[in-house]
């Protein structure tokens, strides 16, 4: 058995967050599909329009298969959208959903599964399939000398790859012969099971070229590619941008990469969506396979979009095929294999807006959102996908939404997609949005001259000349502007290491305070407190005068406090002007693990993001060099490494333990630079 019978839907479990689990929830409701939809406390803004919502117990519970076995069986769930991510991609989760809770997974089946979601057994596929395939290490591995030997035989750049990675996780790409062992051990450790292999890097110049397929597991004329995308901005191989169909002219070479696809999904019996991925350089006119994502993927959209006018919803496509209806019988799939080499009638480009500050290295940017205008109402041809949040944690993805354009021609595509770009605000969080918009304005994107090198080539001047672009238009996105309204200019926001970029203060806002004895019965807090006799003291923000939150906050508040047994009645509001102030003065915060840092003390090497901690691999006495890796920090799939810009003894390191929170501008180290300055403790 390689997947369930198909079967009616009666209670879809959508097993994901964000902007996608908002996207099935909405194509379920228009078949009438009953759906249940997970959630955690502080993350709740997908579930608005689902029938059901059960909370889960952490975020970590979203990869937790038994947890998600069990919640079938409670809810009696009979199918589950996993979305896109870990779970869409298990053969495990597929199989044990089938046959111990009853419930149809939907997607290809954990057989296509366990044949395309290992790395290596899809590279073998293609191989049967005459595809052509860069030069590999074979055999998985964890052994770092049996990677150094096989590029040492093959020649630099290499390519490292956890067997199971996905999503930009578990992937470095290795230049030089004296980074392979760092990032090697970085590629192993992101692989859930530890296993890496190694290819030629096909880099400079390349493509990145993916077709999507459907089919409907009957093999040879059950399969139909729905032409192709090109997603060659990558920055750490997460995508940013994505436009369909590519902007390779010679659509000959093209059609042989569309073929390729579509002979390896019939020789496999695909069913269901599925993504086949390729490099091409269309200078040597050459290609390889990279690999298979059997699942919806971020950029569907894009292949909606040039479809548009058939209606072809593809989540609705899935549901669909899960049921038994027929390829044919779906709006939008057309009935006979398109012509590969005839280009769709249309261009489309989807944009992601993320979370992400471009000047702090894109790291993720958490924090409370005041205000995100999306151009959603500003004429034809415009589509955004997103779940409308209020706030970003480190928890979860940095995506805000997607922005997608659609016209007839690539150039009236392009300048759609700068309209766009031009309409759009976020308040609050910093985001990359400057970056998209001068990605749209570029010589290169409007040319098509794009390879998967081109961000990374670009990305110092895409910053400065998205900033640029922001001050002409006005545009609203950058974190100091979460002062608007204050009194407080954007640069006095935006001054401090931990300034305005985590929280939001404005006039109105309120708290009640109580401050309990510790030792109280469990379970007995807030308002039950003040019922046993603590008093509730209430705090509202009048003001905001200076808003360098954590670091320091000044503000106007009045204050009252309801003292016990006056039956909630509150004292009369007295005026204050609140000053809070971070300190290192006491002994216990000089000990403390989480110290802040300050960017004028040269002997201070920062942590520039928040995230958690993953490592921390120098400590006290050590020697560090310019540009040591002193820590390693993750944001969500990214580990990211914080390097030491200066040379010196380390006397004093952070004590924190694996998987600690840490905050933007806290102190990984402290050195003693020999002859200049003694480190001050």
């Amino acid at each position: 058995m390689a997947r369930p019978p198909s079967k009616p839907i009666k209670r879809l479990l959508v097993c994901n967050r964000g902007e996608i689990a908002a996207r099935i929830i909405s194509a379920a409701r228009e078949l009438d599909i009953p759906t249940f939809a997970v959630y955690t406390a502080a993350d709740t803004s997908h579930v608005r329009n689902a029938n059901h919502a059960i909370e889960l117990p952490s975020p970590a519970s979203y990869l937790d298969i038994p947890h998600f076995i069990k919640l079938i069986k409670d809810h009696g769930i009979d199918a589950v959208h996993p979305g896109y991510g870990f779970l869409s991609e298990s053969a495990e989760f597929a199989q044990r959903a089938w046959e111990e809770a009853g419930a149809v997974v939907i997607g290809p089946g954990w057989k296509i599964l366990e044949q395309t979601g290992d790395k290596l057994k899809a590279r073998g596929l293609a191989e049967e399939c005459s595809v052509p395939v860069t030069p590999a290490l074979l055999t998985p591995t964890n052994d770092i000398d049996t990677i150094r030997s096989f590029a040492d035989r093959i020649g630099y750049p290499v390519m490292i790859k956890a067997i199971d990675g996905g999503g930009g996780r578990g992937i470095r790409l290795v230049r030089r012969a004296e980074d392979l062992a760092s990032l090697a051990q970085r590629a192993i450790e992101e692989s859930p099971s530890r296993q890496v292999f190694a290819e030629k890097a096909a880099v400079d110049g390349f493509r990145h070229v993916e077709v999507q397929i459907v089919g409907d597991g009957t093999g040879k004329g059950g399969v139909r590619h729905l032409w192709e995308r090109e997603c060659s901005i990558q920055r750490r191989y997460q995508k940013v941008v994505e436009l369909a169909p590519s902007t390779i002219q010679d659509r000959d070479l093209v059609g042989e990469v569309i073929g390729a696809a579509v002979r390896m999904a019939e020789k496999i019996n695909y069913f269901s969506l599925g993504t086949f991925e390729f490099l091409v350089n269309p200078t040597t006119r050459t290609f390889f396979f990279l690999e298979v994502n059997p699942r919806l993927q971020v950029e569907h959209t894009i292949t909606e979009s040039l479809l548009s006018s058939t209606f072809l919803d593809l989540v609705q496509t899935q549901l669909l095929l899960s049921q038994g209806t027929p390829l044919t019988s779906i709006p939008g799939i057309p009935q006979h294999q398109l012509n590969p080499r005839t280009p769709p009638p249309l261009h489309s480009i989807q944009l992601r807006l993320t979370a992400e500050n471009p000047a702090a290295s894109f790291s993720l940017s958490p924090g409370r959102i005041a205000s995100l205008r999306l151009p959603t109402s500003s004429g034809p041809g415009i589509r955004v996908d997103t779940h409308a949040p209020q706030t970003v944690t480190t928890d979860f993805d940095s995506l805000l939404a997607k922005l997608v354009v659609t016209a007839p021609t690539w150039p009236a595509c392009v300048r759609r997609a700068r309209r766009a770009l031009a309409d759009a605000e976020v308040v609050g969080v910093a985001t990359n949005l400057g970056v998209l918009r001068a990605i749209a304005a570029h010589a290169d994107f409007e040319g098509g001259r794009c390879d998967t090198a081109w961000f990374e080539r670009e990305a110092e001047g895409l910053v400065r000349e998205g900033e640029a672009i922001g001050g002409e238009i006005g545009g609203r996105d950058t974190v100091g502007l979460a002062a608007a309204g204050t009194g407080e200019t954007a640069a006095e926001a935006g001054s401090g290491v931990g300034s305005a970029t985590t929280m939001l203060f404005r006039k109105g806002d309120a708290w009640a305070v109580t401050l309990e004895p510790q030792g109280r019965e469990e379970g007995k807090g807030s308002a039950g407190a003040a019922a046993a006799g603590a008093p509730t003291h209430h705090l509202e923000l009048s003001r905001v005068l200076r808003n360098d939150f954590p670091s320091s906050l000044s503000a106007e508040i009045l204050f009252s406090q309801t003292a016990a047994g006056e039956d909630g009645k509150a004292s009369s509001s007295t005026p204050y002007v609140l000053h809070l102030a971070a300190t290192t003065a006491s002994s216990s915060a000089a000990l403390s693990q989480h110290r802040r840092g300050s960017l004028d003390d040269p002997t201070h090497v920062c942590i520039p993001f928040a995230g958690k901690v993953v490592e921390i691999l120098v400590e006290e006495g050590d020697e560090v060099r310019e540009g040591d890796v002193v820590c390693v920090v993750q944001q969500m799939k990214m580990e990211l490494e914080v390097r030491s810009s200066r040379a010196g003894r380390v006397a004093w390191a952070f004590e924190g333990d694996e998987g600690e929170e840490v905050a933007e501008g806290t102190l990984a180290c402290i050195l003693e630079l020999e002859g200049k300055e003694k480190a001050r403790l």
